[in-house]
């Protein structure tokens, strides 16, 4: 709320964070109407992202390039036969592949997605191939910073919610002909019983970014989560 726009650019040193609307609606997340499904949604955020990775690629850009929505293009739901179902709020796919639509056309894809919605931690490491080279993209969900937090997984009709393992192959929330061509979407990590907030740290050759439970004695303990990205070969390194 405290943002220069609904939609807009934050240029800090090391980080460009382009921060897109996507609250027309509860669910899904709508952010234009490419799909001409949602006539009172207007076009003007995707030409203002084409015109930021534009300008990005213009200026060749070395820094981190962060990409944020309310919506998370994924959310954990278990696959088919499985137990159960998804938390409250399900992914944004539809949404997902117009920005990447948007960052294939620009040849510019961000070092990292953050979003919130879902009210709990999710992390996912979107493994793609995008302009020749196989790059690694980090999927943040960190939506448990005050709202009652929520179960990433629900007993339905009688069957046992069953929680997924750190690491599970997620490709299949994807959805059907994903922009790029991914190699793996991978569930790293997930916290859906603690609040907690996002601490990320940019210089000229990393981004990082930690997840941090609310609660705990020191800085250093709180962290549950961290992952690291090398900014120019767009992939994911150790802590």
């Amino acid at each position: 709320m405290t943002q220069p726009g609904v939609y807009f650019t934050l240029d800090a040193p090391f980080v460009w964070i382009i921060g897109l609307f996507s609250n027309a609606l509860e669910d899904p997340g709508v952010i234009s109407n490419l799909g001409k499904q949602w006539p009172a949604v207007s076009n003007v955020q995707i030409e203002f992202l084409r015109a930021q990775l534009k300008r990005i690629k213009q200026e060749k850009y070395p820094g981190a390039v962060l990409l944020a929505t309310h919506h998370p293009p994924f959310s954990y739901a278990p696959p088919k036969g499985a137990g159960g179902t998804g938390g409250n709020h399900a992914g944004s796919t539809e949404m997902l592949k117009q920005i990447d639509t948007v960052c294939q056309e620009q040849g510019v894809y961000p070092h990292a997605f953050l979003s919130g919605h879902a009210h709990n931690y999710q992390r996912y490491t979107r493994m793609i191939k995008f302009g020749g080279s196989d790059i690694d993209v980090p999927f943040i969900v960190c939506g448990d910073g005050g709202h009652n937090v929520n179960a990433l997984v629900r007993a339905q009709r009688g069957n046992p919610a069953q929680e997924p393992y750190s690491g599970n192959d997620v490709t299949y929330l994807e959805g059907k002909h994903p922009v790029p061509k991914v190699k793996q979407l991978l569930l790293e990590k997930f916290d859906d019983s603690n609040y907690g907030y996002l601490r990320i740290h940019v210089d000229k050759q990393e981004l990082k970014i930690g997840f941090h439970q609310v609660g705990v004695r020191s800085l250093a303990q709180s962290r549950f989560d961290m992952v690291t990205v090398k900014l120019d070969e767009h992939i994911m390194v150790a802590n």
